[in-house]
């Protein structure tokens, strides 16, 4: 019975796989240079001399002034000019756990990676400068957002927000704690130093999180919410955030942490999620791989949740309500921007089959089980819809293929530049090019879109449906990991998948 169900999904696969392929192979290597280009495009702060995304010019260079602290730098979340450190944090981690994973994969391209990544966390360092505080977002979403001017132009309230004792954060706090300690293992060899900081720091944050206890959406709810509000409440950061100090300290403690809180902070809740907000199967993947790899028998547990999320991802065997595929054979989720859910959800497919690959076990779902093949031919089959293997044959990543979205819902790339118009572009005067049917002039190279949010496969490549044509960092950053390892192993062979 297991063999047949076997086989049936292994069908489903090939099918899903097959249904819209495109005749030759992507270029992985070029769509991931130009996934970490993208990343020059979001810089906040004074750019670097070897900044290659030219029309971008030095912006909001008085962050953190009024405040008495320096907050210049880090990355704006989307097409907005607002720095929310929530979604930057786990930006970072998950750069991060992509060189971690997949760093021999990344080649020429490792070192770009790296400044990316360090772009992050150097912002990050200086928004926890201050004991028992992080400073959580730069700017007012609401002013800013009833605006359409250039960062370098912007002059909304660029308003201060923290989180302390008194005001606690932890789910924001954990995250950033995450960030950091994810950072100290990509930079241990190549800046031993900076590591040490990092760690040592992401120590410190998480005590703080883990004292002061609290959502940042109560803390700061006016400030932070719609745009990023914690839904999935803080536990789930906390856990997360131990995991990452137990992979970059190796201290005991937090190894009994996990174990202690396992239960109390809702390890196995809500598995079939990943993101921004919800690190539920983040967790039990990053802890399961000390199972795998014959480590720790002591997080079993960790790995039958991890199992149990990693089922409903596939296709032929999982009836999941919030996970389907397009006709196209798209991974979609109810919500906006869609690729999100895409490319976190693919990233952890493609880490997990690497962890069961190593330990030689396939992943049991119900009467059947999946190999490690299997799971990469999922992820890879999302990346390749993304670069253009979709019914309308587009790339979703800005300046990949012959034909990719042009009007993407983004303020610096939509108006002219600073060289093309030096002239200033006030609050509302940049509402013409907003409102204009016309392509964007800048070229946000390696951008990718929120893409199609239901299951038709449709996109309207317009600048004012944001919840599709909407670029975010948490879109690219787990395609980095994945665009490396398929830029080292373009081919799953079908005799791979005959001997599965």
């Amino acid at each position: 019975m297991a063999a047949a169900a076997g086989s049936a999904v292994l069908l489903m696969l090939t099918l899903v796989a097959a249904a819209t392929s495109v005749s030759g192979q992507h270029d992985y290597s070029d769509a991931l240079r130009k996934s970490i280009l993208f990343f020059e495009g979001q810089r906040s702060g004074r750019l670097p001399p070897d900044q290659r995304l030219r029309w971008r010019r030095d912006s909001a260079l008085n962050d953190g002034a009024t405040a008495g602290v320096d907050l210049t730098g880090g990355y704006y979340d989307a097409g907005d000019n607002v720095k929310f450190g929530f979604p930057m944090a786990f930006t970072a981690t998950l750069m991060s756990w992509g060189l971690i994973d997949f760093g021999r994969s990344f080649g020429a391209h490792k070192a770009d990676a790296r400044k990316a990544v360090r772009w992050a966390t150097d912002y990050l360092m200086k928004a926890t400068a201050t004991p028992n505080t992080v400073y959580v977002q730069v700017g007012d979403a609401f002013r800013d957002h009833s605006c359409w001017e250039r960062p370098e132009d912007m002059d909304t309230p660029r308003t201060i927000y923290k989180v302390d004792p008194a005001h606690p954060g932890s789910d924001v706090a954990a995250e950033t704690a995450a960030a950091l300690a994810a950072g100290s293992i990509v930079f241990r060899d190549a800046d031993p130093a900076y590591s040490k900081s990092l760690l040592d720091r992401a120590i410190e944050v998480f005590e703080f999180a883990d004292k002061y206890r609290g959502p940042y959406s109560s803390s700061l709810h006016a400030a932070v919410c719609p745009c990023y509000c914690d839904y999935s409440g803080y536990k789930d950061e906390l856990l997360w955030g131990a995991a990452w100090l137990h992979k970059a300290s190796r201290r005991r403690e937090y190894r009994e942490y996990i174990k202690r809180n396992e239960v109390v902070l809702g390890a196995s809740e809500a598995i079939n999620e990943f993101g921004w907000d919800n690190k539920h199967a983040g967790i039990n993947v990053l802890i399961s791989k000390e199972v795998l790899m014959g480590k720790d028998e002591y997080f079993q547990s960790f790995r039958v949740n991890a199992d149990n999320f990693i089922c409903t991802l596939l296709p032929g065997i999982s009836n999941h309500p919030q996970i389907q595929y397009s006709p196209g054979g798209l991974l979609f989720k109810v919500g906006n921007s869609n690729m999100q859910h895409v490319t976190s959800l693919s990233f952890l497919l493609l880490a997990y089959s690497n962890y069961l690959s190593h330990a030689s076990v396939r992943v049991p779902c119900g009467t059947s089980s999946a190999s490690p093949v299997q799971l990469r031919r999922v992820a890879k089959r999302q990346v390749d819809y993304i670069l253009g293997d979709n019914p309308l044959r587009m790339s979703y990543m800005v300046g990949y293929g012959a034909r990719y979205p042009l009007r993407i819902h983004h303020r610096a790339s939509s108006l002219p530049s600073v060289s093309a118009h030096p002239a200033r572009i006030g609050c509302k005067a940049g509402a013409s090019y907003y409102a204009s049917a016309s392509p964007n002039p800048n070229l946000l190279v390696g951008a990718v879109v929120g893409g199609p949010t239901n299951t038709s496969d449709a996109f309207p490549d317009a600048r004012a449906v944001f919840q599709q044509s909407e670029p975010t960092t948490y879109i690219n950053a787990p395609l980095l990991g994945l665009l490396a390892y398929f830029s080292a192993h373009p081919n799953l062979a079908q005799s791979d998948l005959a001997n599965d």
